[in-house]
């Protein structure tokens, strides 16, 4: 058995396929203050061992769940973060006050000079990043200001707030995870190649494998947010992974929709939705041999794509097989490339777009889960070359959607980017 087999023996649930067993290498470490980190390597020379990454970060960081000194250097327990729920509408809402003291390095709000996202420089005065070596392929780890975190030893109760029912609290007991895409601090997502993009393939499947045998998750998100009209406070190429201890209300809308709709119909919605999309064809804007990707019928964005495999079944990221892992890497390349010229600013070379890119994995627990079906929503607010679209009173106020366009003008501008079907391709 090798060291890299036997190294995966460690984990619950994940399982390597065999493209990742033969070219993707993941070495666990722990950060100064106790989180844990993973290095995702499809560097040939990490991969066979002939070289190993940095284990031991250097900071005086002392461990994240010991007692914190306040303002008047008196030591205090550390807060977990708490949430409360609303009585209007049933959502959980946490509150991690940690948050305000997380560095800023993008948009008009930047406070710090550094890049925590970056490999350690020596000799570099910003010595506060959060990987240990000098370089790396991608690496995941846990968020230091976390909007969830488990504390250990902490209850996992309802209690409320000024001891009224009306208003339910609990600690925020998730889990917030950092994935770095690339060590250039200056690329975009478009512009990796599809081997790397396969690699943080596999970082959502690990990681969604493991953390769903973590006591106390109820749904996975891994998702990305790029672009500084997006609000991102780094601009290094990265996405997270939130894990809920409750249900997300966008996922329990959706659920109870693909519930009744399987008690009316006896047949899955997505599945349903997809096929439909499949036979009016307008909307599809491309596909491979595992992936279909169309705008929705009902788009609410500006630009807004959906991906859904084409085999039945798969509820979650890490159920997929190497061809649909691989088909996948393909599909998000082209869709992030795509989607970068989807705006022409009248010079041809279109413009770094704005987007969240959200998985929709079902939750791990629920009972409604088997009626689900995995997809990504990927969207961007960008209306225009030089317009967004703002979610104003109708849209924030009610939730009650205002479309700009209509889902067959997005998918005929896709038309014209690009071919609908996409040839196999593993590089």
């Amino acid at each position: 058995m090798s060291d890299a087999q036997s190294e995966l023996n460690r984990y619950k649930v994940y399982r390597q396929g065999e493209y990742a067993s033969e070219h993707i290498r993941i070495t666990p470490t722990t950060l100064a203050d106790g989180r844990d980190f993973f290095y995702m390597d499809d560097d040939p020379e990490y991969v066979s061992g002939a070289k190993t990454r940095e284990l031991h970060d250097p900071r005086p960081l002392t461990d994240r769940f010991e007692p914190q000194k306040d303002a008047d250097g008196n030591l205090v327990p550390i807060q977990a973060p708490q949430m409360r729920r609303d009585p209007l509408t049933g959502d959980w809402i946490p509150m991690a006050t940690a948050r305000m003291n997380r560095p800023i390095t993008a948009g008009p709000g930047a406070v710090a000079s550094g890049n925590p996202l970056a490999a350690r420089k020596p000799g570099d005065p910003y010595q506060d990043g959060e990987i240990p070596d000098t370089d790396y392929d991608v690496v995941v780890f846990e968020n230091r200001f976390p909007s969830m975190m488990q504390v250990p030893g902490e209850p996992d109760r309802v209690t409320y707030v000024d001891d009224n029912p009306l208003w339910a609290k609990s600690t925020a007991n998730g889990r917030c995870e950092v994935v770095c895409f690339d060590p250039n601090e200056q690329a975009l997502p478009a512009d990796l190649p599809i081997s790397r993009i396969r690699t943080i393939v596999e970082a959502w499947a690990f990681r969604t494998a493991e953390i769903s045998a973590i006591d106390g998750i109820q749904q996975i998100f891994p998702f990305e947010n790029h672009g500084q009209e997006i609000g991102v406070s780094l601009a290094h190429p990265h996405g997270q992974i939130y894990c809920y201890p409750f249900i997300a209300p966008k996922m329990e809308q959706e659920l109870k929709h693909t519930e009744a709709y399987f008690e009316k119909n006896g047949s899955n919605l997505l599945k349903d939705m997809l096929d439909a999309e499949l036979e009016a064809k307008e909307r599809i804007i491309f596909r491979n041999r595992t992936w279909v990707a169309y705008v929705p019928a009902a788009a609410r964005w500006p630009l807004e794509v959906h991906v859904a495999p084409v085999r039945d079944g798969i509820l979650t990221i890490d159920q997929l097989n190497d061809d649909e892992r691989w088909g996948l890497a393909q599909m998000y390349s082209t869709l992030l490339r795509r989607g970068n010229a989807f705006f022409d600013k009248g010079d041809g070379k279109g413009m770094d777009l704005p987007y969240i890119s959200a998985w929709h994995q079902a939750p791990i627990h629920d009972g409604r889960r088997d009626h689900y079906r995995l997809n990504l929503q990927f969207f961007s607010f960008r209306r225009a070359a030089n317009k967004i679209k703002y979610l104003a009173g109708s849209e924030s106020g009610m939730a009650a959607w205002i479309s700009d366009t209509t889902p067959e003008k997005i998918a005929a501008r896709f038309h014209e980017l690009g071919p609908m079907d996409l040839e196999a391709e593993r590089s």
